[in-house]
């Protein structure tokens, strides 16, 4: 009730700019996620091995801290709010080209620049709401904008379900382009962060490295924990559909195969948002900590649980976790993040860590055709990653209700 109240207590403007920001990250993740529904269909279109497909999934968050690393100095010099619009409509444009790629390479080449773009959302939209809200609602808006991931997920998985039989996968692609009329609601609805409008009255412009100076150990150990939280959202969700296909035999357009990433959806959504509104009461820290432990038991209904019910089950349930830990990350480093770097640091780290998880789906990959078997791969990536991402978290600070702008 007291993260409801919270949320009520948001004015006009704040609504809107959370809206603005989940929207932004929903669809950015839908455009993401198109891919990896498709991998098997590229496969056999382009005569190629799945394993070289993935690369695509490589090459996309590889090349998502050139994005957040550009747009976030943008938006720090000239504001969140032109430069988002700005990001928004690339990473709309390169979705639209992939559709239309005669070659795996021209392929490939346009999902790294897919993610450039890319790589400039999450932080520019998260520090936008964050800056924007009371410090009290920052734990809901951070699950909320933080589950805009698992809803994009599940539109990918509704729109592939849904037309991929009948438009092919580079029809989806062309759907992918429709998140460039989200600038159109942010240009009329979504004022500029008060914040960063605060910060440029008092300081104006700064220098990267001087904004920086005494914050470089916390930037590489907020790369380090962004790179397992990447290892634990990637690992359990980048092969899952590949896991349906190859190991449960469901074809990619079936409603059994939809109704298990729809439950896997549901989860991340009940776990994004509820680890991220109890952050405020019991700490970030110690939310964190709390959902990425409680994966591990869940594994083998995961991905051994050998009826629909079980597999469903599990799928609910290990997103829960996963996205419960994630739920409190737009939160965590945002208050962590120096006011002159805000729109930079936070979308950095993440996309930093992105990098150095971006093998994942190939790793998995690669091991599964060695003969460990995806089932086992993926298991054991997960419990791996969930151990290390509680000590990561447990080794680090929090900052729970700094003030943003003073």
């Amino acid at each position: 009730m007291s993260a409801l109240s919270a949320l009520r207590e948001l004015n006009h403007e704040q609504r809107h700019t959370v809206l603005a920001s989940f929207l932004g990250w929903t669809l950015d993740a839908f455009d993401y996620f198109l891919f990896t529904f498709v991998i098997v269909a590229i496969s056999k279109e382009f005569h190629a091995d799945r394993t070289d497909v993935t690369l695509g999934v490589l090459l996309t968050l590889a090349a998502r801290p050139v994005g957040a690393l550009i747009f976030g100095r943008l938006a720090d010099r000239y504001g969140r709010r032109p430069v988002l619009m700005i990001d928004v409509i690339l990473f709309s444009v390169f979705e639209l080209a992939t559709a239309f790629a005669p070659s795996l390479t021209m392929l490939l080449i346009m999902r790294f620049m897919f993610g450039v773009a890319m790589g400039g959302e999450w932080g520019i939209g998260a520090s936008l709401a964050m800056e924007t809200i009371p410090p009290k609602s920052r734990g809901l808006v951070s699950g909320l904008l933080q589950s805009g991931y698992p809803c994009g997920f599940f539109l990918g998985a509704l729109v592939n379900w849904l037309l991929v039989d009948h438009i092919g996968w580079r029809g989806l692609f062309i759907v992918g382009a429709v998140p460039a009329l989200l600038v159109l609601y942010i240009r009329r609805k979504v004022p500029e962060s008060p914040a960063w409008e605060a910060t440029q009255a008092k300081h104006g412009s700064t220098n990267l490295f001087d904004a920086m100076r005494g914050h470089w150990k916390l930037a590489i150990y907020l790369m380090c924990l962004m790179a397992a939280f990447n290892m634990f959202s990637h690992g359990s969700q980048d092969m899952y559909h590949t896991f349906e296909e190859v190991n449960l035999h469901l074809p990619t357009g079936s409603s059994t195969a939809f109704m298990l990433v729809a439950l896997l959806n549901l989860g991340a959504l009940v776990g994004g948002i509820s680890f991220g509104a109890w952050s405020e009461q019991i700490g970030r820290r110690r939310a964190m900590i709390i959902a990425a432990l409680l994966a591990i038991p869940v594994i083998p209904l995961w991905t051994y649980g050998g009826s629909f019910l079980l597999l469903g089950l599990g799928a609910f349930l290990i997103q829960v976790m996963v996205q419960g830990a994630w739920g409190v990350v737009p939160s965590h480093l945002n208050e962590l993040s120096p006011d002159a770097v805000r729109g930079t640091l936070p979308g950095f780290a993440y996309q930093m860590g992105n990098l150095l998880a971006a093998g994942t789906a190939t790793v998995q990959s690669w091991l599964a055709a060695q003969g460990w078997g995806l089932p086992l791969v993926m298991s054991v990536w997960i419990a791996c990653v969930a151990l290390l991402l509680a000590l990561l978290v447990w080794l680090g600070p929090e900052a729970r209700g700094k003030g943003f702008g003073s």
